[in-house]
């Protein structure tokens, strides 16, 4: 299974080139976040027509989440973490395709801190840790980082602000990670 994660700051400001991008990469799973679209502007029919079903969390203007399934519809297990029924934000949905539990995040990013956003940050990773314990013990428990596995000694980053040429002086940050589960082992 070809997993990948795309974060589209935008999916309809940015359609053609993630349409592009899936006609090409041809991953059987793709987990987008940031789509900053409300539930019902999310592009469907667009999605459906380079062959992928979907299921997406989305909200106005920020934040959003989906899951895209080549060839298929994944089937939704959940939308947003348990523990806290007044969070708006759309952060987290989860799917099952082809017997494998999916779940795609957009973790909060906390500044300022201290400050309420901070606050919010860390209840919201206390509420992933405790679901994450009803699921499994995520790296006690076998799962391996993939892309350290995949290159243990290089640098990677998966995030490069748009300003201050920051790609070309390779200034990024890892804010992108793959964890597998044991039967999803590498090598």
């Amino acid at each position: 299974m070809k997993l990948a994660t795309y974060n589209v700051n935008g999916i309809n400001g940015r359609l053609e080139a993630l349409l592009r991008w899936l006609a090409e990469a041809k991953a059987d799973v793709v987990c987008l976040q940031e789509l900053k679209a409300p539930q019902e502007k999310f592009p469907r029919r667009d999605i459906e027509r380079v062959g992928y079903g979907a299921i997406w969390h989305g909200q106005k203007s920020r934040n959003g989440v989906a899951i895209l399934a080549r060839d298929q519809e994944p089937r939704e297990t959940r939308r947003g973490l348990p523990g806290d029924p007044d969070d708006s934000h759309s952060r987290y949905i989860e799917a099952a395709i082809d017997g494998t539990v999916v779940g795609c995040l957009y973790l909060p990013n906390g500044n300022p801190a201290p400050g309420h956003k901070f606050d919010y940050k860390l209840r919201w990773f206390e509420r992933l840790h405790a679901y994450a314990d009803e699921l499994l013990e995520l790296v006690a428990q076998g799962w391996t980082d993939a892309i350290r596995f995949l290159h243990p000694d290089e640098r990677i980053y998966t995030f490069w602000k748009y300003f201050r040429n920051s790609f070309a002086r390779d200034a990024g940050l890892r804010i992108d990670h793959f964890l597998l589960s044991p039967p999803w082992r590498i090598g």
